[in-house]
Formats: C-alpha cells, structure tokens, sequence
C-alpha cells in the first residue's frame, strides 16, 4: 500500500490535500456534502483582528481558466471564529490551518496574541493585505517591508507559522528566504495574481477597487514555476497552490517541490474536488509503485 501522510514541520497530514483559505469558509458547509475528513486539512476563511464587512460592489468575476475576486476579507473576527468555530474544527480529523490578515502590524500582532491561547495547528500568515499606514501597499511587495511584520509574528507567536507569499513580491524568492531566516516553519505559495476586468457596457472596471485577485487554472504554470523556484533556495517546506484542479496538477506540485498543496477555486466547480485529488494521488502511487511522496518530491 501506498503511503499519503505528509509530514509538514512537524505536523502529520493522512494526505498532503487541503482546502485553501478564502473557498471552504471553516469547513462547515463542505462538511454536509461530503467527508471533509478524508482530507489533509483546512485553511480558515482569512481573518482579521475585528469583524469585518468586505468590500462593496461585484465580489467575483468569472474569466476564462479561472475567477477574480475583491471580497475584501469579510470575516467575523478572530474573537467570534474562536467562539463559535474554533472547537468544532478542532473536532475533527483534519489539520487546523488559521488564515490571518491585518492592515497593519498591531492587528496582525494582537490577533496573534489572542490565538495563542487555542489549540491550533498552525497560523497562516497572510501577508498581501494592504498596509494603511504605508498608503496601502501590500505588506507581501517588498521583502524587507515584510520582514519586520514577519519577525515581530514570530517573536509572538507560540504555533508552528506558514508565510502565505503574494506572487506580486518584487522578488519572491528573496521574500522565501527571508522568512526563513526569520523563523518561519514554512511557505504557502501563491496567493492571487493581481487583474484588471473591465465592463465595456459600463465603460469602468468590474470591481469597485479596479484591480482584484486572479485565481484558478489560468494562474498554474506561474505558480507551479515560482514553487519550484523558492523550493531550490528554501529548506523549510512550501505548501504550494495556485490553479490546482486535478490529482495531475497536485503530482506536479509536488515534483516542483511542494509538500502540502490547497485546493481553492476548483471547489467551486466540484465541491468535493479535494477528495477527489486525494484518491487520485493514491492511485497514481499505487500505479506508479511509489510508496511514499518523499520519492517524488522536488524532483524537477
């Protein structure tokens, strides 16, 4: 038989499946469609220190391989997710991922803070929020504007933390680097490319932000290059997404180098499409006579 646990800093997976922030909310609503157990883990919905609303106007644009989005994290505060989600995902068979994001160092540092109480597996630092005090650039851009939120996280946090990594970095591969030289147990990489949608009707952009977050099949072989890229400089492993749809686009992430993989907006197509990547890993092991994925690992 073939072996699908992972072992991702320290943390065992049954199999490197998770389902990628932002596209399975905290697990509840997959949960009544299929057995979200038989999955790796989940990643929160992304969330900040307060509640918030999101942003207003269209929210997701369907375009060709893929779909933009400008939700603008609308989430319910570490407080009410801890209250209200928290103990029933930690119920659950699964690795317990926590999506956080900030809009500026306190957020991200208090709530933080106040994880640190509960029982979690890892917290997953999202970086490509804007900054409100440096006029709204991502916090993901420029690697040494990042390091100072990564190494203050750090300093505070008492779980095991993964980097979510923009692929708008100016060098994302630097950006790798350093959190691991700032103590980063590990990387997910990527989050959306940044994408402009135009109404030609309306004569003005689809979303009241102008620019939005491209996702889907459209973004993999940008993803799949920028994975394999950090993999060769970094030593702490990478959970790799970005346009995964298949158990094909999974075996290719783990070859360029990644561990884990996150399934987003192919949920959207196929709710259960996690599971279905999961049994298809099995089967091309078993078929491949591969016992573990360590065989296959970073490869390319």
């Amino acid at each position: 038989m073939s072996n699908t646990k992972v072992d991702f800093a320290g943390v065992a997976f049954k199999n490197p499946v998770v389902l990628a922030s932002g596209t399975c909310g905290f697990g509840r609503e997959f949960g009544g469609i299929f057995d979200i157990e038989k999955l790796g883990g989940i990643s929160s919905k992304g969330l900040t220190l307060c509640a918030r609303d999101g942003n207003e106007g269209i929210r997701i644009w369907e375009t060709p391989s893929g779909i933009m989005n400008s939700v603008g994290m609308e989430n319910p505060g570490v407080h009410s997710f801890a209250e209200q989600d928290l103990e029933w995902i930690n119920s659950l068979n699964l690795v317990n991922i926590v999506n956080v994001g900030g809009h500026c160092c306190e957020d991200y540092l208090e709530a933080v803070e106040y994880l640190n109480q509960f029982l979690v597996d890892f917290i997953e630092l999202n970086i490509s929020c804007p900054n409100v005090k440096s006029g709204g650039m991502n916090f993901g851009i420029k690697t040494e504007v990042a390091r100072e939120i990564v190494r203050e996280v750090r300093k505070l946090c008492k779980h095991r933390l993964t980097i979510k990594l923009s692929p708008n970095a100016e060098d994302i591969v630097s950006l790798a680097e350093m959190c691991e030289a700032e103590g980063a147990d590990g990387i997910s990489m990527v989050n959306t490319f940044l994408a402009l949608a135009i109404d030609i009707k309306k004569k003005k952009p689809v979303f009241n932000n102008v620019y939005a977050g491209l996702s889907g099949p459209a973004i993999k072989p940008v993803a799949l290059r920028m994975v394999n890229q950090v993999a060769k400089r970094v030593r702490i492993p990478i959970m790799g997404m970005g346009g995964i749809a298949s158990w094909m686009d999974a075996i290719e992430f783990i070859m360029a180098g990644a561990t884990v993989i996150q399934v987003g907006t192919a949920s959207f197509i196929k709710p259960d499409m996690g599971l279905a990547i999961a049994e298809g890993i099995r089967n091309y092991m078993e078929s491949n006579k591969i016992y573990d994925l360590k065989e296959i690992r970073g490869i390319i």
